[in-house]
């Protein structure tokens, strides 16, 4: 009964008292749900795409008399119940990314803080995805709905990326300048997947078969800045890979760099097809997927600017960095 106690009072303290997940289990865990935020996004792109927005025509309950979809809503019905149920999935895997942090040792706060900030914004996320079946799917809220996606992404990406490091303060690889075109990168293309949400909103997939409003902007205009703020992100990474080089920075931030123009150039390629394909699903879908994976590859770049060793004598110096390397701003 005492433990049973104990177990309740705090369930986490008694699992990590009993259990220490290894190195590679943390990072599964946290993989885990950072793989479980994309799923999540491409789902949802599934619900609007398939005009299935409205399959649950309330919020929480599926309809007014039932909890769960019934036969007469038919398939759309289904997929938008079915996406709902996904965020019990998405919860579990974050569930599971915080009790691997807190079980850790020795413990460390600043990781388990960042997966219970991956579950309040699940958690908001779901109120705000409530609010959007509410409005009507209001084209606001939708776009707020994905933003509100992309920074479950960042903290999941970045819950992974400490776990696979140490907790000493964070060494930098590469210059001052170089670490400031990294941010400026990041930001225009958080700006690219901000003005992509407009795009959605004032484009033809309304997410249903009734007449849902639509964001009273030129689409082909926003379109237009859309595609131009995307060339400014390959130009930005082409440019940063070139610094690197001409730097001789270490492999890993050249790599993210490569991989990062590698995604840019096959998102570009899906843009322009669906733009004069007259954006066919399927295509929409892949190209949702693609942004999920810019935003990730812009973060992993900044984030291989700097190193943060897993085990370090206290006292002793770090080992210095590959290339040249002078004080940058930590990441």
């Amino acid at each position: 009964m005492p433990k049973l106690l104990e177990a309740a009072r705090n369930p986490l303290a008694f699992i990590a008292q009993r259990w220490t997940p290894s190195p590679r289990t943390l990072r599964r865990a946290a993989l885990a749900a950072l793989v479980m935020s994309v799923v999540i996004v491409i789902t949802g792109g599934a619900v609007r795409l398939t005009s299935s927005g409205l399959g649950c025509p309330t919020w929480p309950s599926c309809t007014e008399e039932s909890l769960t979809t019934t036969r007469e809503m038919g398939v759309h019905g289904v997929i938008e119940f079915g996406n709902r149920m996904l965020t019990y999935v998405l919860c579990a895997a974050v569930g599971g990314a915080i009790i691997a942090a807190r079980a850790v040792k020795p413990r460390r706060r600043s990781l388990t803080r960042l997966g219970w900030a991956q579950f309040w914004v699940v958690m908001g996320n779901a109120v705000l995805g409530g609010f959007t079946v509410l409005t009507g799917l209001n084209p606001y809220t939708v776009a707020a709905h994905f933003l509100l996606s992309t920074a479950l992404i960042t903290v999941a990406l970045l819950t992974w990326q400490r776990a696979g490091e140490g907790d000493a303060a964070p060494r930098p690889l590469v210059g001052r300048a170089v670490t400031q075109l990294a941010w400026v990168l990041v930001a225009v293309t958080g700006a690219l997947v901000a003005v992509g949400t407009l795009v959605t909103g004032a484009g033809p997939h309304a997410g249903d078969s009734s007449d849902v409003p639509r964001i009273g902007i030129d689409w082909t205009l926003i379109a237009q800045i859309h595609a131009d703020l995307a060339w400014i992100v390959v130009a930005l990474t082409v440019a940063l890979w070139f610094v690197l080089k001409a730097v001789d920075a270490p492999a890993g931030p050249r790599a993210r760099t490569r991989d990062l123009t590698l995604v840019l150039l096959s998102q570009g390629v899906i843009g322009y097809v669906q733009y004069f394909t007259e954006l066919p699903e399927v295509l929409v879908a892949t190209h949702m997927l693609g942004s999920c994976l810019v935003w990730i590859g812009a973060l992993r770049v900044l984030l291989s600017l700097r190193e943060r060793p897993v085990f370090e004598r206290p006292g002793a110096p770090g080992p210095a960095p590959e290339g040249s390397a002078v004080p940058a701003a930590a990441v």
